[in-house]
């Protein structure tokens, strides 16, 4: 996609989340569902494939175009984002990064026009932070495979057609060159789905618990076709998911700030506007700082992307911030609102509770520190010979 179309797609996206998505997300919230014709307009505006290159049918972003959509998609409830995340993202990018040829023909396409909606299956009960220790197996049965093993907080497994899942094919090998992954109809039988999650925010974007008991695989679904390649397919595209992550969390916080200032300028404390307090400026300007650091380093991390010259620390380091950085804004957007900042149907209020898990999944804050610092310390090692 050249720069011109490109700019006419985040005009038509970012007026339609800020006319047609922000008036409906009370809505949203209330239904715990996105509605049928945000749904049916996002498949038109190819939202469901903005990652997937345009031989497979889709909008074929780079890294720092996705950065920018990903801004304006923050903008609103992340449950419009959650409805194509996957397609784009963690589920997607698994059959692009290491797919056969012959499964990214099947799958793209289909992915890309949101026929299909993918999921991506790795966290386990026991193995969340630390995928590598997964216990989910997947037994080789002549020109099938079996899975049996559990999955928890998938998101969009109610929803999806497919599911990305990580099994481990080597019983012998308990680290992480023992595990693969596979392309899995979800209505595969020994297939079940726990209820619906019910979750302190993010209402609409919908996870759940996944069981697989004997499921019965052909193994031309296995990603790639070779054994053992699960863990470094599901770590770069987690590293992609990350740096999309930031870039949303950035959005959003944009959201918070915008709403911070409208009611900063209304609400009258004292005889005045609460905005001619300089306290109340304080934690506006804060908030306006972070954000505007977050987005820089989203945009310079994307291009570092996509040149290649980093596709593991930058996107580390941007999760971590603007993950960190979105709940001191959302924090401060409730203490502007004071007391109205705690009611619900008030936005900062609602996106107070929406933003807490970016901390945690796609990695938690956590383990990108383990990431930014083995990263560099790796670094100063080669440095040193």
């Amino acid at each position: 996609m050249d720069a011109e179309d490109f700019e006419a797609v985040l005009k038509t996206v970012r007026q339609f989340v800020r006319e047609e998505v922000v008036p409906r997300e009370d809505e949203i919230e209330a239904a715990d569902a996105v509605p049928d014709e945000i749904w049916a307009q996002a498949k038109e505006m190819g939202l469901f494939g903005f990652s997937i290159p345009e031989e497979y049918g889709g909008l074929g972003l780079t890294m720092s175009d996705e950065v920018r959509l990903a801004f304006e998609l923050g903008y609103t409830t992340p449950a419009f984002r959650s409805m194509f995340g996957t397609n784009n993202g963690i589920g997607g990018q698994v059959i692009l990064l290491d797919g056969t040829e012959e499964q990214k023909q099947h799958y793209l396409p289909r992915l890309a026009t949101g026929d299909y909606v993918t999921s991506f299956a790795l966290t386990e009960p026991d193995a969340g932070s630390d995928p590598s220790t997964l216990t989910t197996s997947a037994r080789r049965d002549g020109e099938h495979y079996v899975i049996n093993g559990a999955k928890r907080f998938i998101t969009n497994a109610p929803l999806a057609d497919l599911l990305m899942v990580f099994a481990r094919t080597n019983p012998d090998d308990r680290g992480p060159r023992g595990i693969s992954c596979f392309v899995v109809p979800r209505d595969t039988p020994g297939i079940t789905l726990g209820p619906r999650d019910k979750k302190m925010g993010q209402s609409g974007a919908w996870t759940s618990e996944v069981f697989f008991d004997d499921v019965r695989v052909p193994a031309d679904t296995l990603v790639g076709g070779v054994e053992g390649q699960g863990y470094t397919t599901a770590m770069k595209a987690l590293a992609r998911g990350r740096l999309h992550i930031a870039a949303i969390c950035t959005g959003m916080a944009g959201r918070i700030i915008d709403e911070m200032t409208s009611y900063a300028l209304t609400r009258q404390q004292s005889g005045k506007q609460i905005s001619e307090f300089q306290l109340i400026q304080g934690l506006l300007a804060d908030s306006q700082t972070e954000m505007y650091a977050g987005r820089a380093m989203c945009v310079d991390a994307a291009a570092r992307y996509d040149s290649g010259e980093d596709r593991r620390m930058g996107p580390a380091c941007c999760k971590y911030f603007c993950s960190e950085m979105v709940n001191r804004v959302a924090d401060r957007g409730v203490q502007v609102h004071g007391g109205m900042g705690y009611m619900r149907g008030v936005p900062v209020e609602r996106f107070y509770r929406d933003v807490r898990v970016f901390k945690i999944y796609e990695g938690t804050s956590q383990i990108q520190q383990v990431v930014i610092a083995k990263a560099m310390l790796r670094a100063a090692a080669e440095r040193s010979g």
